[in-house]
């Protein structure tokens, strides 16, 4: 293959909604440029881009897959990713090492939910946008309806660049508006035929150019000056203009397509080369520590891991963009996250599962490599003396969550690995070993991103599972003060057990005054892992209970604080005072004092008005205004309280406190009467009170599972 140098090299992100067309027009892009000679498609499974079996069972993407095309001395590194929320991780890595994106429009859907979702993405990170509005061959395409959605949602940086002259069933020509062409498509689709503007169309076309003039002049003040001399700017002109307006994030270019019919690809393949910019062009990268790394290929080898995919039979695959310099077959590289030198003994471009061997890749390219031992996603590689480490990519938080079990027991360890692996491919999809709720729970992005792990589990990985309700992570604490003592006493030959202990127990906060009713000697104040407090007063006077029996009494207080007498939740916020007691000259010993102070500290417990706590979260919903009373309504029959509302952009956005026992079908609640169109987002508060039928329930049904000595 050619080694291009960084200025032609463009680096581009198809992104949009599910269904838009991406993995269609990246098939025609590949088709145009020759790399393949027959268009596949979606519906036939036959695409480059779709390749994984759980892609063909669901007939849509799920996983970034990496392409190129070489056009015109241009070589074009494409991403086709997926287009549903759930498999967000995917589209803002691509987005992250991508230097334009291409957003795709469906012509009678319009500005979809996803498109909403993934916007903010490419908003944050600026970059340099075109939209591409696709299937304009559908019956009830709507050109001007979607033009209107994209200047409504993306403002006024929507720059027409194209329109269509007969949308619909027989749509077959374009009006181009940097070249004031007219491009009519065969049948077929493929290489247009070029035109000039018909008549008709002359006056439209005449004051939508002068718009573009207008648009491409205002980024750049030498061309507003020619602008003005001139009244109008030639082509090349134009492209430098449109050009510094999409660095700017200014412009975002329109264009038509019916990819499906493979009308409009190549025409946006040669916008691509000749005005998107090339990474050279775009602002240096950064570091974690706030610093540059500019993209120069005479500078240091850096390289960025943005993703990581287990295939079969091959192994670890490792994508990367070259953030500077140069990598070559057999380039050592320090990795300093995974404390480990890597020998990239292989080197590829990719498309699809068809990997092509490159003896090197220069600065701005992306490639891939296989068998790296320590490297994972988000991990930069760079030559000796070199030390800079990209920012990371920042994946969102998840959303829901479910515990997992494999159903043959046998499988425990085997499914630890497993899933570790899955996390290794998909960052987003969290697995957590809860010692707590004594479950493995897995946290994802939506129902269907748990759903599409199970397949795989039980389909790639050959592992039956199955899913159950997440636990949650109650606390429990007392409301008033209470009294117990307890006695044990065991004898069954030979040497007994005896420790008796008397303990005062009362609820703790922040600046309490010291005990009055009883003398304390000796305090301890333990900061409890699972938060809160457990404050503990030696009150014994007289030397009714030997010091050295303390500790013990201590240790059983914390073990039944680590499974609390209501429903075995961690207990928090309590001061225990221990301020009388029995010993035996022969028979007590830590054991005997350890259990009395166990049971006794159970007993004030259950005198003290216990409460049981709930994690509670602070939740957003953004959604449009006409959704706000179904949003509420849910919000409200899921123990939520609206703690607020604002206004958003086109929207609206309301704030609630809601128990995390409610969330999972919370979520799922909003996204079916919002049709997805709700953007929700959750973060822990505090905990609270949870009401009482539902401490009455909790309760119940934790007296069922205890066993006759209280100990569960």
């Amino acid at each position: 293959m050619k080694t291009y140098d960084e200025k032609h090299l463009k680096n581009v992100v198809l992104i949009g909604a599910a269904k838009s067309g991406k993995t269609t027009l990246a098939e025609d892009m590949l088709f145009e440029a020759g790399i393949i000679s027959k268009r596949g498609t979606v519906e036939e499974r036959n695409t480059v881009s779709d390749y994984h079996e759980v892609e063909y069972e669901r007939g849509n993407s799920v996983y970034a897959t990496t392409l190129h095309t070489e056009w015109k001395d241009y070589k074009i590194n494409i991403i086709d990713t997926p287009g549903l929320e759930d498999f967000v991780g995917e589209v803002i890595s691509s987005i992250r090492v991508c230097d334009t994106a291409v957003m795709l429009l469906h012509a009678y859907n319009g500005v979809e939910v996803g498109t909403e979702l993934i916007w903010d993405y490419v908003d944050r990170y600026s970059k340099p946008t075109i939209l591409a509005i696709n299937h304009l061959d559908h019956e009830n395409a709507n050109y001007n309806q979607v033009l209107d959605q994209a200047k409504f949602f993306f403002g006024p940086a929507v720059t027409v660049m194209q329109y269509p002259v007969n949308q619909g069933t027989s749509f077959n020509a374009i009006i181009d508006l940097l070249k004031m062409t007219m491009y009519r498509f065969p049948a077929g689709g493929g290489k247009p035929e070029k035109l000039p503007i018909p008549d008709e169309e002359r006056a439209q076309a005449d004051r939508l150019h002068n718009e573009l003039v207008e648009k491409a002049a205002e980024n750049d003040d030498a061309l507003m000056e020619m602008f003005f001399e001139k009244g109008s700017l030639d082509e090349d002109e134009l492209r430098q203009g449109l050009k510094i307006g999409m660095m700017k994030h200014q412009v975002f270019p329109v264009f038509c397509l019916s990819a499906r019919n493979n009308m409009g690809s190549g025409r946006l393949m040669g916008f691509i080369d000749n005005v998107a910019p090339s990474a050279i062009e775009m602002p240096a990268e950064q570091t974690e520590d706030g610093k540059t790394i500019p993209c120069d290929p005479a500078g240091p080898t850096c390289i960025f891991v943005f993703k990581t995919l287990l295939e079969p039979h091959i192994g670890k695959l490792s994508f990367f963009k070259v953030m500077s310099g140069e990598v070559r077959t057999g380039h050592e590289l320090f990795n300093e996250k995974g404390n480990t030198v890597e020998r990239l003994n292989q080197l590829f471009i990719a498309d699809g599962r068809n990997r092509q061997p490159v003896e090197r890749l220069r600065s701005g390219d992306i490639g891939c490599t296989l068998k790296l031992k320590n490297t994972l996603t988000n991990h930069t590689l760079n030559e000796k003396n070199f030390t800079a480490q990209v920012d990371p990519i920042h994946f969102p938080p998840p959303k829901v969550r479910v515990a997992i079990i494999a159903k043959n027991k046998g499988d425990d360890e085997k499914l630890g690995e497993v899933l570790n692996e899955i996390h290794m491919e998909d960052p987003t999809l969290e697995i957590e070993y809860n010692r707590e709720l004594k479950q493995v729970i897995l946290h994802g992005q939506g129902d269907l991103h748990l759903a599409v792990t199970k397949w795989r589990l039980e389909n790639i990985y050959n592992m039956q599972v199955e899913y159950l309700p997440a636990r949650i992570p109650y606390r429990e604490t007392i409301q008033k003060p209470a009294m117990a003592s307890y006695r044990h006493k065991k004898q069954s030959g030979g040497a007994g057990q005896f420790g008796e202990v008397f303990m005062k127990i009362e609820p703790y906060y922040e600046g309490m005054p010291p005990s009055k009713e009883f003398p304390v000697r000796e305090t301890e104040e333990i900061e409890l892992n699972w938060g809160g407090k457990l404050v503990f007063n030696n009150c014994i006077v007289g030397g009714a209970i030997d010091a050295r029996f303390l500790p013990s009494i201590l240790k059983g207080v914390m073990e039944k604080m680590q499974e609390g007498p209501l429903t075995g939740s961690y207990v928090r916020d309590v001061r225990v005072s221990v301020y009388d007691g029995k010993m035996h000259p022969v028979d007590s010993n830590d054991i005997s004092f350890k259990i009395a102070g166990m049971m006794a500290f159970r007993e004030a417990f259950h005198q003290a008005a216990p409460q049981l706590l709930e994690p509670v979260y602070d939740l957003e919903a953004t959604a449009p205004d006409m959704m706000m009373g179904d949003i509420m309504s849910e919000l409200q029959s899921h123990r939520s309280v609206i703690t607020g509302m604002d206004s958003g952009h086109a929207s609206q956005v309301i704030k609630a406190r809601t128990p995390q026992a409610e969330l999972d079908k919370l979520f799922a609640a909003l996204r079916n009467v919002t049709q997805g169109k709700a953007k929700v987002r959750a973060v822990f508060a505090e905990y609270a009170p949870v009401p009482p039928e539902v401490q009455k329930k909790l309760s119940e049904d934790y007296k069922k599972t205890e066993q006759p000595n209280g100990q569960h």
